[in-house]
């Protein structure tokens, strides 16, 4: 059987990329654990039943989508049968066989896939250039809105804006800054969850030059949701760093109207001193302008280790 499935601790457009790819490829989305509220609330609007979880990729031809890093993908991903990747982020694994790879530096995996239909391309990635139903342009459409926090982050391009207006138009919807607003607010609801929740909702792990780092982000409205929890989820960080054998640990809160992001920075601060040139005061420093963890704190990271 063959399965489209997106990262570890999945976010929107890791759901909706696999539920859409494979609709035009004709076979099954999956995904590698719980939805978050905010897939939740979207998946809910636009009438789409969650993809079923899979654990093991053993006897499964496997399209992945919206990551290409080993350590956020099925952990037996050489026991089945690796076809494609169909991502927006850094080229992160080797392949011992040809597959198909197909990537931009776009806000999102769903802007990629708009593209490669408005575009009739699917057949390039093996898919059929078969019509796409309404509710489906709305769950793309939802995807790149919460990708690019509603057109705010620095990840975002001009492609992400064109294929939101050409997908809004099939999906009927008329405001697209409302949608994204009502999307945003259902993403926003920590302020109802326990910290342990929180810090699993959107964590990756990384691997720099073989050392382990992890790096989480929760996306708010408003700074209260999360101020009374952050001393708790810097206990938790600072447990996991210490059992699950990381070298550092980043979490970032990230404030959509202020934009910007306070890090809390747990395991080796020398490095994350480095990489951004601060110097850090009690475990965690303000970023004004850093919203985006692949563009703005992956690549900085990833040079101070090298």
């Amino acid at each position: 059987m063959r399965f489209v499935v997106g990262h570890k601790n999945p976010d929107t457009d890791s759901i909706v990329s696999s539920i859409v790819l494979a609709y035009f490829l004709d076979c099954y989305p999956a995904k590698l654990g719980k939805i978050n509220p905010e897939t939740e609330f979207v998946l809910r609007k636009f009438g789409v039943m969650e993809p079923e979880t899979i654990e093991s990729a053993k006897n499964k031809e496997i399209i992945l989508v919206d990551h290409s890093e080993r350590s956020q993908s099925l952990e037996d991903l050489d026991e089945g049968k690796l076809i494609a990747i169909i991502d927006h982020h850094k080229v992160g694994l080797t392949t011992s066989e040809p597959i198909i790879y197909y990537a931009k530096p776009v806000g999102s995996t769903a802007t990629v896939i708009a593209e490669l239909y408005f575009k009739k391309a699917l057949d390039l990635i093996g898919g059929k250039n078969k019509e796409l139903t309404s509710d489906l342009a709305g769950l793309l459409l939802s995807a790149i809105l919460s990708d690019t926090v509603l057109f705010k982050s620095p990840t975002t391009t001009e492609l992400d804006k064109e294929m939101a207006k050409k997908l809004a138009e099939i999906a009927g919807v008329k405001d697209i800054e409302s949608l994204g607003l009502e999307i945003l607010k259902a993403k926003s609801v920590v302020s109802k969850m326990e910290p342990e929740e929180i810090i699993k909702m959107d964590f990756k792990d990384f691997n720099f030059n073989g050392k382990k780092v992890g790096i989480g982000q929760v996306e708010i409205i408003d700074i209260s949701e999360i101020e009374d929890k952050k001393e708790r989820i810097k206990e938790l960080l600072e447990e996991k760093l210490k059992s699950e054998g990381y070298d550092l640990i980043l979490f970032m809160i990230t404030d959509i109207m202020k934009e910007g992001s306070e890090i809390l920075v747990i395991g080796n601060k020398e490095m994350f001193e480095k990489a951004f040139n601060v110097k850090l005061e009690n475990n965690s420093i303000f970023l004004p302008g850093v919203m985006s963890r692949k563009k703005q704190v992956v690549p900085p990271l990833e040079r101070a280790y090298q």
